[in-house]
């Protein structure tokens, strides 16, 4: 079994997909980490030598090969990754895709402490972020809401989230 994690960056993702496949045993593949190791570039170097568009051609390509294992993997994928291609219908059909449903001042509390590290906010003022926080989140939640199961992150520790994807998933 696959179960990918999707939702906006700062979401929790990264940190609630180690602990659950630590949980549940199943090897962890954060798919952003796998691309930056395959093209021996960070995500915002690869933004910065070759572009977005190369950026999700390699994300697709990765995603598939992924997603067409038999393993059992914790997959965290990186926030835009749903919204490109047909990406949320074959991360659907291969996988068991989880939504962490987190609010705009959770988001905008938790990254604007790493925006070096995130290169479609790395040049955004602190003060248009909630902005733009509001509009990319409402531009892509139409994506992530085709997940197959929904959980709210706000308020909640990580152990307690990890504990709800395996209650909703019979883990």
């Amino acid at each position: 079994m696959i179960i990918s994690l999707v939702g906006y960056m700062g979401s929790g993702k990264s940190h609630i997909s180690k602990i659950l496949s630590e949980k549940i045993n199943f090897k962890l593949i954060d798919l952003d980490k796998e691309i930056s190791r395959r093209n021996k570039l960070t995500i915002p170097e690869i933004f910065e030598k070759k572009g977005e568009i190369y950026f999700r051609k390699l994300e697709r390509e990765i995603l598939e090969e992924i997603l067409a294992t038999e393993e059992n993997i914790v997959f965290s994928l990186g926030g835009g990754t749903p919204v490109y291609y047909n990406n949320m219908e074959i991360i659907n059909h291969n996988s068991k895709s989880v939504f962490l449903r987190t609010s705009i001042n959770t988001l905008i509390e938790r990254i604007s402490k790493q925006k070096e590290k995130r290169p479609l906010i790395a040049n955004i003022s602190d003060e248009d972020l909630p902005e733009f926080i509001a509009k990319h989140l409402f531009e892509r939640n139409a994506f992530y809401s085709k997940a197959q199961f929904q959980i709210s992150t706000d308020s909640k520790e990580p152990e307690e989230i990890m504990n709800e994807i395996i209650e909703k998933l019979y883990l």
